[in-house]
């Protein structure tokens, strides 16, 4: 890709808004992305499955409300923007990026239920 196109694609990035009303800002994840991920979760987390799911849904804003996220390279940094963005944020992105099936959907799929 190069770099016009990598600035094209940056601008046309899917946007969500969360039940908090808050404009968040997304992108999917490359391979270095998910490289750098496991990087930051180090061995132990790379293999949680729940722990990583939440990881790549936090990895993928780009900014809330058009203040710029930095992407996280650390365990706590990670873990920072969960907080950040709480139960509504992970909700809104889960399902603008499967949305195929919300989040609820699959939760209870996955329970059986």
């Amino acid at each position: 890709m190069t770099p016009s196109e990598a600035v094209l694609a940056g601008a046309a990035a899917p946007a969500v808004t969360d039940a908090t009303g808050r404009r968040i800002a997304l992108r999917r994840l490359t391979a270095l992305d998910k490289l750098r991920l496991f990087k930051a979760a180090g061995p132990e987390l790379s293999q949680n499955q729940p722990w990583l799911g939440m990881a790549v849904l936090a990895c993928s804003v780009t900014s809330i409300d058009d203040v710029p996220v930095p992407a996280p390279v650390t365990e706590q940094q990670i873990e920072a923007v969960i907080a950040r963005l709480g139960d509504p944020g992970i909700a809104a992105i889960a399902s603008a990026l499967d949305p195929v099936a919300p989040p609820a959907a699959r939760q209870a799929a996955d329970a059986g239920n």
